[in-house]
């Protein structure tokens, strides 16, 4: 099978798995016939589809698709080929189950770094209570008033944009339209609509905090999941990559693109990113301290593994929604109702194993980016991120550093 004959195959097998499951697709922009052949189709069986992808993957040595190519195909048939036993039933241990979609094994986190954790947040937070009672006291004061949210979208979407397209072109047609949502197991989602165009959807479930708001736009738009897909629509599938059209739930494009995300804020402000958006608060009139804000983001950053911890016991040792809300509520020092927001994500059939991409894909990446010895090979290499089909087995081997 040639080249173009093997991408149009595996397109049209990721393209069949939103039948099972909608929004296993998570963006598809290239050739709208491909879309109306799998929506026209009859349902597809779980298991023909895992066989499918077994095949496909089998046949990918014998194309002639360059190694890169070959590399990012072939995790992503792996990871579509668990997803399709997984829909047929069949039992693949948990830890299992991530490594196959996203190309990384898992353990529980050390609690000694939770720990001292807290104790980075209590100096910060001094004063009298518990720290759980003083961070909620700081997270309800935090909170950025629903009726000038918009407001600071727009502000940070721009100063941020202003930002990535200094450092980063930008096609000119580029835009990000933001919306409210609500009864949504996230904060916030990117809805990628090719030509250079997102819509971000933000949940009015969740109080969004003003410490968080920079880094959910910088996540979502400038320099994250909307940067990284007009980047890549720009330069690797103008130039015939068509396997850059499709980008899939449960695959290790995700962990890739949430670590990038997560990383989005530190790559493109940097030390100082509290006092800079203090600033863009203060041109709205709004109270905030930054320098606080930055070193309890720093404390709290040790705590990235307990939400993997919490998937690890809901799925892995099958423990009781309480015992996970209550282990939750321990170590991240979230309220009973984020908790059960957080326990909503994780028994989701879809997002049950996606917790996985933001502790492992940020982890990966950000040790990645820190062999860059200056800014500048720094931004380098985040732009390599934004541009390159990278897979997270290629970020552990010397022959990605160069």
């Amino acid at each position: 099978m040639n080249a173009d004959s093997f991408v149009r195959e595996y397109l049209l097998l990721g393209l069949k798995f939103d039948r099972l499951e909608e929004g296993f697709v998570d963006a598809y922009t290239g050739d709208p016939e491909l879309r109306r052949q799998t929506e026209n189709a009859p349902a597809p069986e779980p298991r023909a589809l895992a066989r499918r992808a077994a095949e496909l993957r089998a046949e990918l040595a014998s194309t002639d698709l360059p190694q890169q190519r070959v590399d990012f195909i072939d995790v992503h048939l792996r990871a579509l080929e668990c997803s399709g036993r997984k829909f047929a039933g069949d039992d693949i241990g948990f830890v299992d189950e991530v490594f196959a979609y996203f190309d990384v094994r898992i353990e529980p986190g050390d609690q000694d770094e939770y720990r001292e954790a807290h104790r980075r947040m209590d100096e910060v937070l001094d004063g009298p209570g518990s720290l759980a009672e003083r961070l909620a006291a700081h997270r309800s004061a935090d909170v950025v008033p629903a009726d000038r949210l918009q407001d600071c979208v727009d502000a940070f979407s721009s100063a941020l944009r202003d930002r990535v397209r200094a450092e980063y072109a930008l096609p000119e047609t580029e835009q990000v339209n933001y919306e409210v949502v609500g009864d949504k197991p996230w904060s916030g989602f990117n809805y990628y609509l090719g030509n250079y165009t997102s819509t971000v959807a933000i949940n009015s479930d969740l109080d969004q905090q003003m410490a968080h708001l920079p880094y959910l736009i910088a996540h979502e738009a400038y320099p994250g999941h909307h940067t990284e897909h007009c980047r890549k629509e720009a330069g690797l599938v103008s130039a015939g990559q068509l396997e850059q059209t499709l980008f899939l739930v449960n695959t290790p494009q995700c962990l890739m693109a949430e670590g990038l995300a997560d990383l989005a804020l530190k790559s493109i402000v940097g030390p100082g990113w509290g006092m800079w958006a203090q600033e863009i608060y203060a041109d709205l009139g709004l109270r905030f301290d930054g320098e606080k804000a930055e070193r309890l983001s720093a404390a709290s950053s040790q705590l990235l593994g307990v939400r993997q911890d919490a998937a690890l016991l809901l799925h892995d040792q099958h423990k009781s929604h309480d015992d996970v809300a209550a282990y939750l509520e321990r170590w991240s020092l979230t309220s009973p109702k984020r908790a059960r927001q957080s326990l909503k994500f994780l028994s989701s059939p879809l997002w049950r194993a996606y917790i996985s991409t933001y502790v492992e894909g940020y982890k990966l990446l950000d040790g990645w980016l820190n062999r860059g010895a200056t800014v500048g090979e720094r931004s380098a290499l985040f732009g390599r991120l934004l541009d390159e089909p990278l897979v997270p087995s290629a970020l552990r081997t010397p022959e990605s550093w160069a």
